[in-house]
């Protein structure tokens, strides 16, 4: 079944705990089932707040690949009862990132092919042109409520084919003829 589009961006936060780099593992918490969603991270490098998307690329400092680790059985939980996200998209190791790409190296975030696979299985493989809400919407819409400090992590969406990832799985994505990354996974079960 598929969902309706959005009319706005669904918006949640991720701890500083969430974020780990690549040698890292992804460490899966115990009871958990876990999918992966490969996406564009922009990493904003002026304090925004109240920004019109015409100005809004002017705030990015340059971007990342990132997983957007998300635990499928406590963001069930959470949609039936209406509850946080916190947990399906904040456990510890849920963000593995890439290294900083400078914005010079991305000249048209909007026409770039991220990837995704899993134990060489590729899983995602889609253009930043699908994007549901471009990025200078997304810096617009977020800047309206939430003050956007330097170095603060925007991740612009999943193409689909997202699944789960278990124990001693390998994860890589990359952004075409950019970078690559690599993590393995463990579980705490």
């Amino acid at each position: 079944m598929n969902k309706p589009i959005p009319k706005v961006p669904e918006i949640f936060l991720k701890p500083t705990t969430s974020y780990v780099t690549e040698k890292s593992p992804i460490k899966i918490p115990k009871g958990f089932s876990v999918n992966e969603e490969v996406e564009l991270g922009v990493i904003i490098g002026l304090k925004a707040k109240g920004v019109n998307e015409d100005e809004a690329l002017n705030y990015v400092g340059g971007y990342c690949l990132a997983f957007d680790m998300t635990a499928t059985c406590k963001m069930k939980e959470a949609r039936s009862t209406g509850g946080s996200w916190t947990l399906g998209k904040g456990f510890d190791t849920a963000t593995p990132v890439s290294k900083f790409i400078p914005k010079s190296q991305i000249p048209d975030p909007h026409n770039i092919t991220i990837w995704c696979t899993v134990n060489k299985i590729l899983r995602q493989n889609a253009c930043t042109v699908d994007l549901v809400f471009d990025i200078p919407f997304l810096i617009s819409y977020v800047s309206q409520f939430i003050t956007l400090e330097p170095n603060d992590l925007i991740l612009t969406g999943s193409p689909p084919g997202m699944g789960p990832v278990r124990n001693e799985d390998v994860i890589n994505g990359g952004i075409k003829g950019l970078m690559e990354m690599e993590f393995k996974v463990v579980s705490e079960d």
